[in-house]
């Protein structure tokens, strides 16, 4: 049944990947002529920023395929940490097309050259390409809420701020229109570009939580100490560690209970534990429970107490 589950959802991203890599294709391809017909660096720049769309769906697209291969004694937990490794590439991707348009757009800026108008139908394809935009970041937005892929979500958030991109190119050639003044196509190139730069650096510091074994949302420790708070016979957790496995939580904790208890007692409170933290936390990997008798756990020289979390 899981690894129907799991099927599904491969089948589902891939399909979205392949949406996305179609649809920005024909837009990168649109811009990029129109651009360069029409004399507008800003729908230039937006078409390069429409090709780097493509390559980070291809990345989606073979990430979703590395994911879905089973556990193995190399990677026993499995391959989900593929999509931060992923998310990097697609970080440094979007930042290197951001710096070369960044340049480009500097160069363009100062250059002597003299500046004409960009033609009528640069206007034409931005407009086109904001509605296209905005239909590809809802697609990706649903598929990824409905399959759990945080890398879809991301796709589709990216999706989004090009719509934006593609809003302040059209603000950019309106004005440029109205005014007489060629240099703002330039100006508007130059914005979008630093716009991007910045997108890239925040996706690269994102994707380090989880390969440093944080977590975004640290209240996940607080709905952990309150499902353990509801067991009866257990006290002090400790050592609560919580790390991101593929946008899923892998749980580890220690807590003490009555050391005279039998074995099948002290399994039973393991499993409403985890049970417990189950049901506050859906997106849980896997949770290691471990019990020890009252006042014999060691110095804790890591993970989360609750005295000191709600001290936070």
């Amino acid at each position: 049944m899981e690894h129907d589950n799991q099927n599904f959802i491969q089948r589902q991203v891939l399909r979205a990947s392949f949406a996305s890599i179609a649809g920005n294709g024909v837009l990168s391809v649109a811009k990029l002529v129109v651009g360069f017909i029409s004399g507008s660096f800003a729908v230039v720049s937006d078409g390069i920023d429409s090709a780097s769309d493509v390559a980070i769906s291809i990345v989606i697209a073979i990430t979703a395929k590395i994911i879905g291969r089973s556990p193995n004694t190399k990677y026993a937990y499995g391959y989900a940490k593929a999509e931060s490794i992923a998310t990097k590439i697609l970080s440094m991707v979007i930042f290197f097309a951001g710096a070369q348009m960044l340049l480009s757009a500097i160069e363009n800026l100062f250059s002597d050259s003299p500046r004409e108008m960009p033609g009528i139908i640069a206007i034409y394809v931005t407009v086109a390409s904001i509605i296209c935009k905005l239909l590809l970041s809802l697609y990706q937005t649903a598929v990824g809420r409905k399959t759990g892929s945080s890398m879809l979500i991301a796709n589709g958030i990216n999706m989004r701020n090009d719509v934006i991109i593609s809003l302040s190119v059209l603000a950019g050639l309106f004005f440029s229109f109205i005014l007489h003044m060629p240099i703002l196509d330039c100006v508007t190139a130059l914005l979008v570009s630093c716009y991007i730069i910045r997108s890239s650096f925040k996706i690269f510091m994102d994707s380090n939580v989880e390969l440093m074994d944080g977590v975004k949302d640290t209240s996940v420790y607080r709905k952990i100490f309150d499902a353990i708070d509801k067991v009866k016979g257990i006290r002090n957790p400790h050592r609560v560690r919580s790390r991101s496995i593929g946008g899923k939580y892998m749980i580890t904790l220690d807590v003490e209970a009555n050391g005279n208890m039998t074995l099948s007692q002290a399994h039973t409170l393991a499993n409403q534990i985890e049970q417990n933290i189950r049901q506050s936390i859906p997106e849980v990997y896997d949770i290691v429970v471990h019990i020890e008798p009252f006042g014999t756990h060691p110095e804790d020289v890591f993970g989360v107490e609750e005295k000191t979390h709600r001290n936070n």
